[in-house]
């Protein structure tokens, strides 16, 4: 019988919903029959969340050094100690709450980094709080590739369900968007799904391109990338064996994706897939940080700072992250 995959959970903002998330997650009896969670944070912020959200799990309290496959426990936390619930202000974002974040997830990815855990997952971040915590941060993306070393590329997807959703292009000014394509760049891009897709038990996936001008660029009345950048990059990428087809009009690419007709969209751009997936499934989209040599998994949404401390967030998209890290982590094991 293989042995459950330990899963790194960073606390992630403390003035959102995050703590509610976290103690939800924690209490989840299907997630403990997947993984093992270790719970990084501060406990008196978990605690809080755990009242805020009406529950009270387990946990077993465990210090930063301690070897976590060896400890007892279904779930353990590593107790940081570094923020005072009365420095919180609920619905705020603040330096104090990045630092807090920030803290927390460069421990799991160390922890990740030195093969203690076998994922990692957080919930949401407030960018503007991490900003305020280290004035270059610029994504999670690059945060975790210079916490583990990475030199490989690196991309993030979304995933509800069986259809995933994969970028050239991510956090940038749309102006640029043009500029940075390139059949090299969008070649990459397919590999790295392609690869992902396997790694989490696609057995040959299906990949559609979308174009990046109305109508596909309308055989080029409407611009000429699709003809001298994207569809080039397709033909190579099914030169070396990837189910790609495409370049498809952007809005109604994902309504044949949707129907079964692949099972993934590969976009040009940030918002030309999110917008399409969070109007599918706002409430269980998840954000997979690919390329990493272990998977790295948080709900596609944000911190909820309006509804922050009324016990209503709902658990979906956090519990489907877990699972899917749990999921791939189990695969790397087997």
């Amino acid at each position: 019988m293989t042995a459950k995959p330990l899963i790194a959970l960073a606390m992630g903002d403390p003035a959102g919903i995050s703590p509610e998330l976290t103690a939800k997650l924690v209490a989840q009896d299907d997630i403990g029959t997947r993984g093992r969670i270790v719970v990084i944070g501060d406990r008196r912020i978990f605690d809080e969340g755990a009242r805020v959200a009406g529950v009270t799990p387990e946990l077993k309290m465990v210090k930063p050094e301690t070897d976590l496959r060896a400890a007892d426990g279904e779930a353990l936390f590593v107790d940081l100690g570094h923020l005072d619930p009365a420095e919180v202000e609920r619905g705020t974002a603040s330096l104090a709450g990045g630092r807090f974040a920030l803290a927390n997830y460069r421990h799991a990815l160390e922890l990740a980094r030195d093969r203690r855990v076998a994922a990692v997952c957080f919930t949401p971040f407030n960018k503007q709080a991490m900003r305020l915590a280290r004035a270059d941060y610029d994504d999670e993306i690059a945060f975790s590739a210079e916490v583990v070393a990475l030199k490989t590329p690196a991309s993030e997807f979304n995933v509800l369900g069986e259809l995933w959703n994969a970028r050239v292009t991510s956090h940038i000014p749309l102006k640029d968007v043009a500029g940075r394509l390139s059949s090299d760049r969008i070649l990459r891009a397919l590999k790295l799904t392609d690869a992902c897709m396997r790694n989490a038990g696609f057995a040959r996936p299906r990949i559609a391109v979308a174009g990046l001008n109305p109508h596909a660029g309308d055989g080029g009345n409407f611009g000429r990338e699709e003809i001298d950048v994207i569809a080039p990059a397709v033909a190579a990428g099914q030169r070396d064996g990837i189910a790609a087809e495409g370049p498809f009009p952007a809005d109604t690419v994902f309504l044949r994706a949707k129907g079964g007709a692949f099972d993934a969209v590969l976009t040009m751009y940030h918002d030309q897939g999110q917008i399409a997936m969070k109007l599918m499934g706002f409430d269980r989209g998840v954000t997979l940080l690919g390329g990493f040599p272990f998977p790295i998994c948080t709900p596609a949404h944000g911190t909820a700072y309006d509804i922050a401390g009324q016990g209503i967030a709902s658990i979906g998209a956090s519990r489907a992250a877990v699972l899917l890290a749990a999921e791939m982590a189990g695969r790397r094991l087997t």
